[in-house]
C-alpha cells in the first residue's frame, strides 16, 4: 500500500470512527470547509459545513445503526482524489436510523444491505461522501414494500457476500 492509500485509508477509518463514537466536532474536524454528503438511497444528506453538521447533528449521530450492527468489507479502491469502499452491513431494525429510513419507526427486522460509499479526498480531508444502497431491497426486508411483480431481489447482498467468501 503506498503512502497516499495508507493516509486515504486512516482519514476515512478516523472519519468513520468519530461518526461511530458519536463525536460532531471529530467528525467535522475531519472534513473540508464546504463539505457535501448525500444519501443516494433516502435522499438525506447536507451540503455545506451548516448543512453536513445539522444532517449529523439530527440525523446520523446517535442513531447511525443499531448495536449489533456489523459492518463487513468486501473491496476498498484508492485514488488520489477519492475512496471507494464496498460494505455489507448487517443489523437488526431496532432502533430509528434517520439518514437510512427517515420516519421508519424500528420494526425489529434483520436486514443484510451492501453500501457503496464514494468519499472525495481533498488537502487530507474529506471533502464529500456520495453513499449509495438498495431502498426497495431494504424496504422489502423490513416488511414495507410488498416485491410481489417488482424487480426487486432483497437476497443480492447475501449472495455478494457468499461470492466474496464472507
Amino acid at each position: 500500500m503506498t503512502d497516499t492509500h495508507s493516509n486515504a485509508s486512516e482519514l476515512f477509518e478516523a472519519h468513520m470512527q468519530a461518526e461511530l463514537a458519536a463525536d460532531l466536532d471529530a467528525t467535522m474536524e475531519t472534513m473540508v470547509a464546504n463539505p457535501h454528503l448525500i444519501n443516494l438511497g433516502s435522499g438525506s444528506g447536507g451540503v455545506g459545513q451548516e448543512g453536513v453538521r445539522k444532517f449529523y447533528a439530527e440525523q446520523l449521530i446517535g442513531q447511525f445503526f443499531p448495536p449489533d450492527a456489523e459492518f463487513v468489507p468486501i473491496s476498498r479502491t484508492i485514488d488520489g482524489k477519492r475512496l471507494v469502499d464496498e460494505v455489507v452491513i448487517k443489523f437488526t431494525h431496532t432502533q430509528k436510523i434517520g439518514h437510512l429510513l427517515p420516519s421508519v419507526e424500528p420494526t425489529g427486522r434483520k436486514v443484510t444491505m451492501a453500501v457503496v460509499v464514494i468519499v472525495g479526498l481533498q488537502d487530507e480531508k474529506v471533502s464529500y461522501e456520495h453513499i449509495y444502497w438498495d431502498q426497495a431491497g431494504l424496504l422489502v426486508q423490513l416488511g414495507l414494500l410488498n416485491p410481489k411483480g417488482l424487480p426487486i431481489d432483497p437476497t443480492a447482498p447475501k449472495r455478494l457476500l457468499e461470492a466474496t467468501g464472507h
